[in-house]
């Protein structure tokens, strides 16, 4: 009997066998298409959290690597700033006493030392009577030298701190030839010795220090800047693919900016919580050091720690990702 109008009987078998496979893989994939479905969904979602997991630990390591160079350049940053306060501090400390004639009365000594504050140079003065001279050399001595000599052999002085800019031999130098020009004025003694020490020990460690933060801003941009690049290579098909669907480069390079911004700000700071529990630790042994470091000293390394953050992770990132998008297709494999 003909099958649908075929005589031949092979050609009705073939046809037939046909239809029977057909049917079969047609239940097959009605019966295993949902499960094959989520099978395959299942590896595209273990392969998004294996890419999630390694673009996280990028995410770690960059901002451990950048927190750390931050710390350093914390460290020469509030170096630089508190040594310039320790050298304010001695030089504004240093005394320059004003020996007065023997017959300079206390009036007349009230009445220069108001002249004397009115110079720009001075920062503070003080008034050493007769009297209170007696009285701190009998009490350092634990006698009275005028029970020997007969009377008082002290005289009146004046005692002036400078303003740190003032206290160097060249200001100096005509300061003394000033002060001299007073009537009342026998002699003026200052430890010379003592400040061209400061002075030249305060240059030496600012030449240093400068040196050493030269260095150490290349060594961080360096360091920083491989380390992003580690971070876009491992993107660098995706970048190439945005921009075969037309995407332009600033809307390429959004992204990855806001991430190193996100980043720089992150690691400042977790630099600045490792530098702040070390200045914290700094103030509990040592409480005097509060005289150098202050808050303006801290503001400045809080504040250079998160510029320098953004601006050298955004700098980095801009040029990794102009780089692979500058390249073609067949140099994307051969790096």
């Amino acid at each position: 009997m003909p099958f649908f109008g075929c005589k031949d009987t092979k050609k009705m078998n073939l046809m037939l066998l046909i239809v029977v496979k057909a049917s079969v893989i047609s239940h097959f994939f009605v019966t295993f298409a949902p499960y094959l479905e989520y099978y395959i969904l299942l590896k595209m979602d273990k392969r998004r959290k294996k890419s999630r997991n390694r673009q996280g630990l990028q995410v770690v390591t960059l901002c451990i690597s950048t927190a750390m160079v931050l710390v350093l350049l914390g460290l020469v940053v509030f170096s630089v700033f508190s040594a310039r306060n320790l050298s304010m501090y001695f030089k504004e400390n240093l005394t320059i006493t004003l020996l007065l004639g023997e017959d300079a009365t206390d009036a007349e000594a009230k009445l220069l030392c108001k002249k004397l504050l009115q110079k720009p140079y001075l920062k503070s003065i003080d008034f050493v009577s007769k009297e209170q001279a007696l009285k701190e050399q009998t009490a350092a001595m634990g006698s009275d030298p005028s029970d020997f000599i007969g009377e008082n052999p002290f005289v009146s002085s004046i005692e002036m701190h400078l303003h740190a800019d003032y206290a160097n031999g060249d200001s100096l130098r005509w300061i003394n030839k000033e002060l001299h020009k007073y009537p009342k004025v026998s002699d003026i003694t200052y430890p010379k010795d003592l400040m061209d020490s400061v002075n030249q020990n305060i240059q030496k460690i600012s030449v240093v220090l400068l040196v050493l933060a030269v260095l150490l801003t290349f060594i961080s941009f360096s360091l920083i800047s491989n380390t992003v690049k580690l971070s876009v290579f491992s993107r660098r098909f995706s970048i190439h693919t945005m921009k075969l669907v037309g995407a332009s480069w600033g809307f390429i390079r959004r992204p990855f900016i806001r991430r190193a911004i996100a980043i720089g700000l992150l690691a400042a700071l977790l630099a600045c919580l490792v530098l702040g529990g070390g200045i914290y630790a700094l103030f509990y042994y040592q409480p005097e050091a509060m005289v150098i470091v202050t808050w303006e000293v801290l503001a400045i390394t809080a504040g250079t720690i998160c510029i320098f953050g953004i601006i050298i992770t955004t700098f980095c990132t801009y040029i990794s990702v102009s780089k692979f998008l500058r390249m073609k297709a067949g140099d994307l494999y051969k790096i």
